[in-house]
């Protein structure tokens, strides 16, 4: 298992891990981002999208559930919010995220554990964001049980973050 913790007391901080995240992306990889409103998940999304190419504004699809940012020269982003789908059976869940999910691009989930009956912890990057709301310093767990495909992106943080 691979981890690290990033305290992140800025945007510039966030937007950092984001780049990171975003340079070392790939194709089916699949990110859940946990936290409390606010805490920065679509924030870190936009600049992992960034990163990638995406040149439309990201922002959160809490209301649609998913956007899919097609990108003609890099990763097709898909960003689920999966907020709203919070006590709805699986079989009223099945809107075609499974393929989004398991599909041709990278793919960001927030409030993942309102769909987990369609991933895979064990082979996604899981990050959570605590906030301290007393000093809005953010807390950066990354987290994965598959060394082999994001081993070079700890390499990365653990080269810039850990001091």
């Amino acid at each position: 298992m691979l981890e690290i913790s990033i305290k992140s007391d800025s945007l510039e901080v966030t937007n950092e891990i984001g780049k990171l995240i975003g340079e070392e992306a790939f194709v089916g990889e699949v990110i859940t981002l946990s936290g409390d409103l606010g805490a920065g998940k679509t924030t870190l999304t936009k600049e992992i999208g960034k990163t990638i190419g995406v040149k439309e504004d990201i922002n959160s699809p809490t209301f649609n559930i998913l956007k899919c940012y097609f990108n003609k020269n890099g990763l097709n982003l898909y960003h689920i919010d999966a907020y709203r789908l919070e006590g709805v059976p699986k079989e009223n869940k099945n809107i075609g995220l499974e393929e989004v999910i398991e599909g041709d691009g990278l793919a960001v989930i927030e409030w993942p554990i309102y769909i987990n009956e369609f991933l895979n912890f064990e082979e996604s990057l899981n990050i959570t964001i605590t906030i301290n709301k007393d000093t809005n310093v953010r807390l950066f767990k990354l987290e994965t049980y598959n060394d082999t495909k994001f081993n070079d992106l700890f390499i990365k943080l653990r080269n810039k973050f850990d001091k």
